[in-house]
């Protein structure tokens, strides 16, 4: 069983704490490259140094700028296996899934199924309102994108989803020895991660509502299937489908994307949307692929 890999004498919460500290502190080595580059930048131009996360992104080239902020995903995920390693003394399989190894058609089947969900929910959104989108496509810098993302968007994904339904999840499972604390913790977490992002500014808190959801549905999938790789596929492609399809001025990333959204950003029925119906669709899909059953005990039950 998934959680029950995490949990043993030896795996103290202590450890968990030590061993967030030691993700995070590789995550800013990490972004050392990023501010090197920012401060280079304001002393050739002898511009003031940005103040805010919005500033220095719009310092550089879209695409210099993915590079530079995946680099910190990169040392991050170097210290999820160090502090699997060698703090908690299991193997990185253990925090991915119960089974014998990495079942990569899940994977593939859940970023299929989300890249599909995304595209048909972009078309109906620009059939509904044309007006709000222009066409952004610029060859050589989408092809320098598409390279970049498929290599380093997914490395970041992943990182995320080891930190939240690998690694802190089986932590919390430790600490309260059921499934329901872990799954509520690392969803709130998860979507707390996100309040520093410029679409909350936009649209306000009620946002919240879709970032936490995302993370409830992140964890319910991983604990009904006692594995991350329908969460692994499913983040990969709303993150790299989103990235490729369509950008805005006040999205976290702007990237040389083939559409441009130019509409006001304002929190209705599309944050609600996905949590509600969308999700849930997701999960009956899930649910009769994998024969799910027992949903009670798997997402409530002691362990």
């Amino acid at each position: 069983m998934f959680l029950e890999q995490g949990i043993k004498p030896e795996n103290k919460f202590w450890k968990y704490l030590l061993g967030s500290v030691f993700i995070i502190a590789a995550s800013f080595v990490g972004q050392i490259p990023l501010t090197a580059a920012v401060f280079y930048k304001t002393a050739v131009e002898k511009k003031a140094f940005p103040t805010t996360d919005q500033g220095v992104m719009k310092m550089f080239e879209s695409n210099m700028t993915l590079f530079l902020v995946m680099i910190s995903f990169i040392f991050a995920l170097a210290g999820i296996y160090f502090v699997v390693k060698y703090i908690h003394h299991q193997t990185l399989l253990s925090v991915t899934t119960s089974r014998a190894k990495v079942d990569w058609k899940r994977v593939s089947f859940s970023f299929f199924v989300w890249t599909i969900f995304s595209l048909l929910s972009f078309l109906f959104v620009y059939l509904k309102s044309p007006e709000n989108f222009v066409l952004n496509f610029n060859l050589v810098p989408f092809l320098i994108l598409v390279v970049l993302g498929t290599i380093l968007i997914p490395i970041q994904t992943s990182t995320e989803e080891y930190v939240f339904r690998g690694y802190l999840m089986q932590g919390f499972a430790n600490l309260a020895r059921n499934r329901w604390f872990p799954l509520l913790m690392t969803s709130v977490i998860f979507g707390s991660m996100h309040w520093a992002n410029p679409e909350v500014v936009k649209m306000g808190n009620i946002i919240m509502i879709y970032y936490i959801g995302t993370g409830l549905f992140l964890g319910v999938i991983t604990l009904m299937d006692e594995g991350m790789e329908l969460a692994l596929g499913f983040h990969a492609a709303n993150n790299l489908i989103g990235a490729l399809l369509v950008t805005s001025d006040w999205s976290v990333f702007q990237t040389h994307s083939i559409f441009k959204d130019l509409s006001e950003p304002s929190a209705g029925i599309d944050v609600i949307l996905p949590v509600v119906v969308i999700y849930p669709i997701l999960l009956f899909i899930f649910s009769k692929k994998y024969g799910w059953t027992n949903w009670k005990e798997r997402l409530t039950g002691d362990i």
